[in-house]
């Protein structure tokens, strides 16, 4: 739940310096403030501090302070909170592109500590007016062409809450603009996020057959609320994705860009703000996730693992399982060369749901090894049936703690890749750090017969687990999978360099290849590449996608 006393703020160089004013000024107002020194998961500090109010310090910080309002300005937008963002005077001509990220209100400095906490008061009431107004973007030069915003789209949900209609909210957050933008500049950005909302007004309008609307929020974000539940919701979304999929015009170019769902449906005693407010906190997990691109939200209060194990009893009977293709770049010649299959399950109520889950609901319903042998048999037909521009590409699948386990799991599993017809030379084993743990000596044995029949063997999530230069020094591997909250901070501080860089060295001199997840940004592929990193995965290319898709990516090569 929001509160105006509570308050978020983030100062990147001035941190001691503006937790002590807030904390002076918070003692006499009745504030509470959090203060934070950077942006790691910032979208869900912010969600989990229930403020209304977040400030942003630009002070000698401009590009991570408007990378961090990029973060918070849709986040703001639906729940119809307030961003103040303090800029040096020196700074005032960015304040334009501040505004097109979401934030709300500015203050130059410098500006005295009375000032400070005067803005923050205006930026209070703003918050207090957000849930039934909304900004007039459209008289401000440079500023956002869009005819509906956040406040539009609350009072659309207010009123058929209020007709006890269903309601669902997909939230969608654009990525990989950044690459435009370094190449064809902040207009062409402006026109691919226009263009976007474009293709999800025809959506609504066209292919759901149910009434809807888009309105925009800070950033590169968006919102679809549509009067439907259940399998109508998991349609919108399914023809949202296929239309946003599609390569968008760029000058005498084309983009594909990626981007990431948070979904929430009205549930009894839901309002509008906890409507949006669920929503966001599922884009916010879409967002941290390196394989899922959605993120459903279940109803408050409900043990979202226990329900779904219930469900999945169904879910491979009635075909419910998908898979998605996260494709692998070979960093010297930007080619790809392979693809993680990620398994994807369509929920006839909640939508499609990503593996974390349905892996969790599987293990609750005692039918990990179930969903396991579903998978594996899935990819190795769906793979052995591409067409010959596909051919080429290795295939990486998961394997898991419990198949680590399985007596004479290594023979059933080669026997399976030989009956689907896929070459085993083109199959590569990922197990995961925390899988191997309970049984080293039985995930060394299960590994070396795969890899001696003709299998590469990959460990994946290297660097989050205990026992990593013990699995480096027992486990016959091909490659090492460098995690993506590694990766993530690569490019922050020389601290965080020196261990990736230590673990790709030690990787290579043990002659294994090394592949980094969650590439989102050219600095991290910069310094990746720097280190001696072989292939990457991630963002910064693609998001996990479907066969057509793939194709479609293939072709741009």
């Amino acid at each position: 739940m929001q509160t105006a006393t509570t308050l978020f703020a983030i100062s990147f160089r001035q941190r001691d310096e503006i937790a002590e004013i807030l904390a002076s000024a918070g003692a006499g107002a009745g504030w509470h403030a959090v203060v934070v020194q950077d942006a790691k998961a910032i979208e869900s500090r912010f969600l989990a501090s229930g403020a209304a109010v977040a400030m942003i310090d630009a002070r000698g910080a401009l590009d991570d302070a408007l990378s961090a309002t990029r973060l918070l300005g849709g986040l703001v937008a639906t729940n119809g909170a307030a961003l103040l963002v303090l800029v040096s005077r020196g700074d005032v001509e960015a304040i334009g592109e501040f505004f097109d990220a979401g934030a709300t209100q500015f203050l130059a400095s410098p500006a005295s500590d009375s000032e400070l906490v005067q803005a923050l008061r205006f930026a209070g009431r703003h918050a207090a007016r957000a849930s039934g107004g909304t900004i007039d973007r459209r008289g401000i030069p440079g500023a956002s062409l869009y005819d509906r915003e956040t406040g539009d789209a609350r009072r659309w949900i207010v009123g058929r809450i209020a007709d006890d209609r269903p309601v669902a909210v997909v939230l969608v957050a654009l990525s990989r603009l950044d690459i435009v933008n370094a190449a064809h500049g902040r207009p062409a950005v402006d026109g691919l996020i226009e263009a976007a909302v474009r293709r999800a007004e025809t959506v609504a309008r066209e292919a759901i057959g149910v009434e809807a609307m888009v309105a925009r929020l800070g950033g590169s974000e968006f919102v679809l609320v549509i009067e439907a539940s259940g399998a109508a919701v998991t349609a919108a979304i399914t023809a949202l994705d296929a239309a946003l999929a599609r390569p968008f015009a760029v000058a005498d170019t084309r983009a594909v860009l990626g981007c990431r769902f948070g979904v929430a449906q009205r549930q009894p005693g839901d309002d509008a703000a906890a409507l949006l407010r669920r929503a966001s906190e599922a884009l916010a997990e879409a967002k941290a996730s390196d394989g899922s691109v959605l993120h459903v939200a279940l109803p408050d209060g409900v043990a979202p693992i226990d329900a779904l194990a219930i469900d999945l009893h169904h879910a491979i009977e009635r075909d419910e399982i998908d898979l998605r293709w996260q494709p692998q770049v070979e960093i010297a010649s930007g080619r790809i060369t392979g693809v993680e299959a990620l398994a994807r399950w369509s929920h006839p109520k909640l939508g499609p749901l990503g593996a974390d889950a349905l892996f969790d609901a599987a293990d609750r319903a005692d039918l990990g090894i179930a969903l396991s042998d579903h998978i594996q048999r899935l990819v190795l037909a769906r793979a052995v049936a591409w067409p010959a521009e596909l051919g080429t590409l290795r295939v990486s699948l998961n394997l898991t703690a419990a198949d680590i386990t399985r007596p004479g799991f290594g023979a059933l599993f080669l026997a399976r890749i030989d009956e689907s017809g896929f070459p085993r030379g083109r199959l590569t084993v990922e197990i995961t750090e925390t899988g191997l743990i309970e049984d080293l000596a039985a995930a060394s044995a299960l590994l070396a017969e795969l890899r001696g029949a003709g299998c590469r063997v990959a460990i994946d999530d290297f660097g989050t687990g205990y026992s990593s230069l013990a699995y480096l020094k027992s486990l016959p591997l091909d490659y090492v999978k460098i995690d993506k909250s590694l990766v993530r901070d690569i490019d922050g501080s020389a601290r965080d360099r020196v261990v990736v860089a230590g673990a790709i060295t030690m990787a290579r001199s043990l002659g294994l290849a090394v592949i980094a997840e969650g590439v989102e940004r050219p600095s991290q592929l910069e310094l990746l590449a720097a280190g001696g990193c072989s292939l990457y995965q991630g963002f910064l290319l693609s998001e996990p996608v479907g066969e057509a898709a793939l194709l479609e990516l293939m072709a741009r090569e």
